[in-house]
């Protein structure tokens, strides 16, 4: 049953790349007649043309962060798996792929402009500020959630007297130790490309098989026990400012040193982590060790999530549809693209190959008791471990390759977004040049410093770490951003002519869907013992977003030519 499902899964998700993306092609009249960004600017910094295969897994491993396993899992337990699966699936092939899809060739019809910076020109000055200040707010929160959960992947709070603490603490180090040398690998490989002219393939050849070395690395040397420096009372604080020191770096460099390269790189840990977490479902099913025990239905609500709209719908965030797709998209991968004819691979596809890796993180609850609990990344890996233990692997190898990948999916995330997040500071205050990375960087990481060093109420005001209490927040913001996002697309379409409700649908769901959770949650917060900087943001971003809605149907009638590509234009 478990194998079955998965195929048919695969199978609908495919489909729908070759009709519903050639569909969605069409509407958006994509042809390679039109030269992109990326070969009119070509700076070496932002602006690079990079052949398909780079790209996606740039682009891939920048928007597979912790959503499409911690979701999943978490909306899994509370649910039943049946109604978290069905979102997965119909959210990516009708709302998460057009969201993503539309604001790539938005972005590049529009000089590879965020989608925060084309409110400027299809809605209004107001408007466009607006957007790049909830943009902003809600990057902050995405660095806040993952720095924490990259931080704990390394070195993970245990009980001392657990009989498997030291085995814990030692998994999370080797992780920590794989995990940097990939990074050392990612550079060097962004040299012997782009200043050594090594090809891709064997530059590719000889760096891939280093990075699996890696993990064998980190389980020689992990990085703990007595030796490693304790920051703050703990390893974990520790990790925590490697990580902002790692941000800050990575945001200020040329994207062709670390970013791309790394993401490429990284991505072979995930593309592998799928293929192995796939065929290991696929042999466990059919052979009936791994059957499903867990409830296809629970209930209808959930204590602590509560009901089931719109709790379930942004709780499974990334694997289905997610704004922060659509700031990558826009932000760093349309500075990228080569040409026009590849947004369907990079946007549409990516967006199925994550609902892949959020199925199979769902898989993991499926093969649990009923009323089994536990924390979605510890849940994940150890699921993880079962389906592969069945390829041959020992499964405690098999478990730290898991946390690998998901820290892998982590710190993507984080490097890229402190990037992106340093563009909308840009873009918002109008500055340019080598003072402005730095600035923008450093203002981007100071609320996460000065926020995930302890611990913050939660709700009824019971504190914990920042993670736990942000993540119903961040996952309301990160699917109000896609509404936005479509929002923005609905109109540049609409002034262009075209047809539209292939947009308009999605987009009326999620704003729906997301302000009312936002809404709910800012009320909590505010008047229900919970945090006050979580309520506070909950409500700027909630008056933004009422505000750009209203912004947006005032001026969707007014006449805004634009040219479907500019000849030329300013370097930003």
């Amino acid at each position: 049953m478990l194998a079955l499902l998965f195929i048919v899964c695969c199978v609908i998700l495919g489909l729908g790349y070759v009709f519903y993306g050639r569909f969605i092609e069409r509407r958006l009249d994509v042809h390679d007649g039109r030269t992109t960004p990326a070969h009119i600017v070509c700076d070496g910094v932002d602006y690079v043309p990079t052949a398909n295969s780079v790209l996606f897994g740039h682009h891939f491993s920048s928007i597979a962060g912790a959503g499409p396993i911690v979701g999943p899992i978490i909306a899994g337990l509370a649910f039943g798996w049946g109604p978290a699966l069905l979102w997965i699936v119909l959210g990516a092939l009708f709302i998460g792929g057009t969201h993503d899809f539309t604001a790539l060739v938005a972005s590049i019809r529009h000089r590879a402009r965020s989608v925060g910076e084309l409110c400027r020109e299809l809605l209004s000055p107001l408007a466009y500020y607006m957007f790049l200040i909830f943009i902003w707010f809600t990057l902050i929160y995405v660095l806040m959630v993952f720095l924490d959960l990259t931080a704990l992947s390394y070195a993970p709070h245990v009980n001392p007297a657990s009989a498997t603490a030291q085995s814990q603490l030692r998994q999370g180090g080797a992780v920590a130790t794989a995990s940097m040398g990939y990074i050392v690998l990612a550079v060097l490989f962004g040299l012997c490309v782009y200043r050594f002219k090594v090809s891709v393939l064997k530059a590719s050849l000889i760096f891939i098989p280093l990075v699996f070395a890696a993990l064998w690395l980190g389980n020689l040397m992990p990085l703990c026990g007595e030796r490693f420096p304790v920051l703050w009372g703990s390893p974990t604080n520790t990790w925590k400012a490697v990580l902002l020191i790692y941000c800050f770096v990575a945001s200020v460099l040329p994207v062709w040193v670390l970013l791309q390269p790394r993401d490429y790189l990284s991505s072979f840990l995930l593309y592998s982590s799928l293929l192995a977490g796939g065929l290991g479902i696929v042999i466990t099913g059919f052979h009936g060790t791994a059957p499903i025990q867990y409830p296809f239905f629970i209930a209808w609500s959930d204590a602590q999530l509560g009901f089931i709209f719109p709790a379930l719908f942004v709780t499974v965030a990334c694997g289905a549809v997610s704004g922060f797709h659509s700031i990558v998209a826009s932000g760093t991968t349309s500075k990228q693209l080569k040409s026009e004819s590849s947004a369907r691979l990079i946007g549409y596809g990516s967006m199925l190959v994550e609902a892949v890796l959020a199925v199979i993180a769902l898989a993991t609850v499926m093969i649990l008791s009923k009323g089994s609990s536990g924390q979605p990344v510890a849940l994940f890996a150890q699921g993880f471990g079962r389906f592969v233990e069945i390829l041959g692997v020992p499964p405690h190898m098999a478990s730290t390759f898991a946390l690998l990948a998901v820290s892998t999916f982590l710190l993507t995330t984080l490097d890229t977004c402190t990037r992106l997040s340093r563009f909308i500071f840009e873009e918002i205050f109008n500055i340019r040049g080598a003072l402005a990375r730095y600035i923008g960087t450093a203002a981007t990481l100071l609320i996460p410093a000065l926020t995930v060093f302890r611990e913050i109420p939660g709700a009824g005001g019971v504190l914990m770490p920042v993670w736990k209490a942000i993540w119903p927040a961040f996952g309301a913001t990160n699917q109000l951003m896609a509404a936005l996002a479509l929002l923005v697309v609905y109109t540049w379409l609409k002034q262009e002519g075209r047809k539209t409700v292939f947009v308009l649908i999605p987009m009326s769901f999620m704003c729906a869907t997301s302000l009312t959770s936002l809404t709910k949650l800012t009320i909590q917060s505010l008047f229900y013992h919970g945090s006050w900087l979580v309520g506070a943001i909950c409500l700027i971003l909630d008056v933004l977003a009422v505000a750009l809605i209203v912004d947006a149907f005032l001026n969707i009638r007014k006449p805004h030519p634009l040219p479907a590509q500019p000849v030329e234009f300013q370097t930003p």
